[in-house]
């Protein structure tokens, strides 16, 4: 049976300070907590038996067979699943980014865990093992952020840095700059590098003014037909994904000619 206590510590690690102040998070569900648990040492797994007998040896510093009220207890979810994890959080440096020799996406103020996870598991998808952000986009430890990820962390890195003092030094490097912006020009006519850094900014403000200045290839999606009325803009998720999927695109053209 799980402990009050236990169940009280569990729904602590909703708040930020709190999963900071005891290096942890959560993740929950079958597959993303599997898909887990092979690259992040795991402080607790609370299972029911059913998922554990599919895991064979299980790795956690504590291990409680739970049964479905005990997992609902301690969930975060409207419709708990079999598993629920709390996970170290792991040791990235920032100094392990490398702009000069890959692709790297620079996230400005990004506040919806849906759009952050979504975006962690676009970078996966399309390759993209850095994303670096500015100190007020949401955690990527959020248990929703976590939840949209898809299993996606255990494939790219996020870091948290003052992101015009990081860009100013990435142009004093001549690192190539894309930012997105509805002045912007047509992406599809521009000259887009294999390395890099794609920077996507706010979803309602979008890139700030101070760093959208060390920008330096200001970017257009456009909409189809031009001459169609269309939303004034995507949903930043949306607009990664096109952003990316253009730029491995043309590396894929690249290879192809070789």
């Amino acid at each position: 049976m799980l402990s009050k206590n236990k169940i009280k510590y569990i729904h602590s690690l909703e708040l930020k300070k709190n999963r900071i102040s005891e290096g942890v998070f959560v993740a929950e569900g079958n597959k993303l907590v599997a898909d887990m648990l092979p690259y992040f040492s795991c402080k607790l797994l609370l299972a029911k038996p059913c998922w554990m007998a599919t895991q064979g040896d299980i790795s956690a510093e504590e291990l409680i067979v739970a049964d479905e009220d005990d997992v609902a207890k301690a969930s975060f979810l409207k419709n708990p699943q079999d598993v629920l994890a709390v996970f170290n959080m792991p040791d990235w440096h920032i100094e392990e980014v490398s702009p000069l020799k890959e692709l790297v996406l620079a996230l400005d103020g990004i506040q919806d865990p849906g759009n952050l996870g979504t975006i962690v598991r676009l970078a996966d998808w399309f390759g993209i093992e850095h994303i670096v952000c500015s100190k007020d986009t949401v955690d990527v430890f959020n248990p929703k952020v976590v939840q949209a990820t898809m299993g996606a962390l255990a494939h790219v890195k996020v870091y948290y840095t003052d992101l015009t003092a990081y860009l100013t030094n990435c142009k004093e490097q001549a690192v190539p700059v894309y930012g997105t912006f509805l002045d912007g020009e047509n992406m599809y006519e521009r000259t887009l590098t294999s390395q890099g850094i794609v920077l996507m900014g706010n979803e309602g403000n979008g890139i700030r003014p101070e760093i959208g200045e060390l920008v330096s290839e200001r970017l257009y999606i456009p909409n189809y037909p031009s001459y169609r009325e269309t939303a004034e803009s995507l949903n930043v998720a949306i607009a990664t994904a096109v952003v990316c999927a253009e730029f491995r695109r043309r590396e894929r053209m690249k290879l192809d000619m070789k």
